[in-house]
Order: C-alpha cells, then structure tokens, then sequence
C-alpha cells in the first residue's frame, strides 16, 4: 500500500512538470493582453533613484536651506557606515546650518566631520569661518592654517586666512596669503570669483585697502591697484612719500591709470 502511495505521488510530480509548458504559454498569452508601459514610463522606471543626499544638494543649489537640513539629516540617520562618505555630508549639513546664521549647529556639525575624517579640509576652514564670523579673528587663524596644511592650493582658504590677518592688523602677513590667492585664482577677490566660500572683511579701513592695493600692484595688475589705492585715499590715506617708496608701486608707476591717480589724489569721503 505505501509503495503504491509513493508511486501515485511521484506520478503527479512527473504530470506537473510536464503541463510546465502548457502553463507557460497561457501565461505568456495573458501578458501579451495586458496593456504594455509606453516609453516614457519605461525610461522613468529605469532611471537611477536619487539619494537623500543628492535632494538636499538639489534644495542647497535653490537655497532652500531648511529642507536641506533635513534631508542631509536623513542622510546621515540613514547610513553612518562609511566614515568618510559620511563627514562630507556632516560639512555639507554645517554649511546649510551657516547660511541660516545658526553658527552654533554649524560649528557642531563641521566639529562631527571632523571626528570622522581629520584629514578633509574643508570642515577645518569653515570652523574657522563660524570663529571670524563670532570676530575671534586669531583663532579663526589657526583652524584656516589648519586647512591650508591639508589643501595649500586651495585659494579661498588662503584669502580667508588673509582676511584674518586683516582684522588683527597683521598686514603684510595678510599681502603674503592674498598674493598666493590670487597666484592660484586671478578671480578669487572679484565679485565673480568661483573658487569657494569667500570671507569678506567686516572692518575696512585706509590700511585694508592700500595693501590690497599693494598685492596687485606687487603682481603688475594696474587697474585692481589704482582702484584699490583709491579707497585707500578716500578712506583717508595721504602718505604720498610711502606710496613712492614702496616697491610693488614702483613696478605699476608707469602705468597711465596710475600716474593720473598719484597726480590728483582723491579727496577723503566723509560719512
């Protein structure tokens, strides 16, 4: 009795693998009934889904800085497993904090960057930037010093480092790191420079503009030099003698745009 059980049992297998093909072609007849995706719906399923981390870059370049927080957020909540992926979005969520004037969340969130990967520059720079932004100029100096030893050719770095210097009126430091700025990006210091984050100086005066003056002169750029010496005499600048002596002046001393300055300075423009 149990032999004819297992023989009937092994006769049904056999009978349903072999109505595999009757089966198979009744289903392939009522898939070709279905109604079929046009192209469009076919191109949208196949294109690559976006990350959380991409969406918050899309709402960065609409400067919607609030949803970007959020999604680099939950990028982070999402995936933590890869250190270094992971402090490029920790930067990328300090500076959505900092372009909303929360310096304290950005200062946390670049300090996480940090703590993950010690050898990415930018979150040591943009420390820096949360430190002159609070006008604690000399520590800003060292996070930017910082950032310069892992990227020196980072452009933006060296003006931020320069502006610093500025504002703790270490001048002909500041020449030092606005000449190699320039050196690596001719733009970097005109209104349409494209080589990162910028810091502008928050205190101008006679001296910030006649040795900016002094670095394009040092690097034969006339025009840039006459427009900055002009601030410099408007500001209130009258040592003519030094101006004469100095010898990045010299090198642009022939030029007209200069010779017509120096000739018939600018009066001082008071408030």
């Amino acid at each position: 009795m149990e032999l004819n059980n297992e023989i009937a049992s092994m006769l049904c297998c056999f009978s349903l693998l072999g109505s595999v093909g009757v089966l198979g072609v009744g289903a392939r007849a009522q898939t070709e009934s279905l109604p079929q995706p046009t192209a469009s719906q076919a191109q949208e399923s196949a294109a690559p889904k976006i990350t959380l981390e991409q969406r918050a870059d899309i709402f960065m370049a609409r400067k919607d800085y609030g949803d970007a927080v959020e999604f680099y957020s939950r990028a982070i909540r999402q995936d933590d497993s890869k250190p270094v992926d992971a402090a490029l979005v920790w930067n990328k969520l300090g500076i959505a904090y900092q372009q909303q004037d929360y310096y304290l969340a950005a200062r946390k969130a670049y300090e996480k960057a940090l703590h993950l990967n010690q050898n990415a520059a930018e979150p040591w720079n943009n420390l820096g930037t949360t430190y002159f932004f609070a006008a604690r100029y000399k520590k800003s100096v060292k996070y930017y010093q910082h950032a310069i030893a892992l990227d020196p050719n980072s452009p933006a770095f060296h003006v931020n480092l320069g502006t610093s210097y500025t504002h703790i009126k270490k001048y002909p430091q500041a020449v030092d790191e606005y000449r190699v700025a320039l050196t690596l990006d001719p733009t970097i210091l005109s209104e349409h420079g494209t080589n990162g984050t910028v810091m502008q100086p928050r205190l101008v005066d006679a001296e910030y503009f006649f040795y900016l003056a002094k670095v394009f002169a040092s690097l034969g750029r006339a025009p840039e030099a006459v427009r900055y010496l002009r601030r410099a005499f408007e500001e209130g600048f009258d040592n003519l003698k030094r101006l004469d002596q100095d010898p990045d002046f010299l090198k642009i001393s022939k030029s007209p745009e200069y010779a017509a300055l120096r000739k018939n300075p600018p009066v001082v423009l008071r408030d």
